[in-house]
């Protein structure tokens, strides 16, 4: 059977997709158990010299999607993780020290990200004040960062964000909406500071 295949299955039997979350992930430390880290190289996507350093996280199930493109790196004691969403990241583009990327996320290529940064895509819901928030799910909106762009340190990228090709995110931004091609953008929430011309 192909992934798909067993995709659809997972999402029609729910006995079925508890059991296999159940072997492959560690339910208290929500992260890939150490036998499935241990295969990781058999089904993560890793372009021509590409470079994830020893001490990355790498949070990655066979059951979604990771791809790092050729000439990348993920540079030391970040964190990546596609357990609700595939991680793809283009060619030529740097992940910085210290970036927790959690997918669904779409980095294109000859993008730099520096240190500090936060991209997810993730959020939990929190309405309903007489169940505990952990107990409510999560809501995931994709995140996508055009090819050719610069986030700047400790910046965050909110969930549902695109960020349009030749920008750049100011250091400890906090972009909460859509970033048009070639502009600058600041501050907390990030807003245009200029056009790139």
């Amino acid at each position: 059977m192909d992934k798909e295949g067993l995709r659809t299955r997972m999402k029609d039997s729910p006995r079925l997709k508890r059991l296999l979350n159940t072997i492959i992930m560690n339910q208290r430390d929500a992260r890939p158990r150490w036998y499935i880290r241990l295969l990781a190289p058999l089904y993560q996507r890793r372009g021509r010299g590409s470079k994830i350093y020893p001490s990355v996280r790498m949070d990655t199930p066979p059951f979604r999607r990771f791809s790092l493109g050729r000439q990348s790196v993920v540079e030391s004691y970040s964190c990546i993780n596609n357990a609700v969403g595939d991680v793809l990241i283009g060619d030529h583009t740097r992940i910085g020290l210290h970036n927790t990327i959690i997918g669904p996320v779409t980095i294109g290529s000859h993008v730099n990200l520096a240190q500090g940064v936060v991209v997810t895509a993730l959020n939990h819901n929190f309405a309903d004040a007489s169940t505990a928030i952990d107990q409510q799910g999560i809501d995931t909106r994709p995140v996508v960062i055009a090819d050719d762009v610069w986030v700047g340190a400790n910046a965050v990228i909110l969930p549902g964000v695109t960020i349009g090709r030749h920008s750049v995110v100011a250091a400890g931004a906090v972009v909460t909406h859509d970033v048009p091609e070639h502009t600058v953008v600041g501050g907390v929430p990030a807003k245009v500071i200029r056009r790139i011309t």
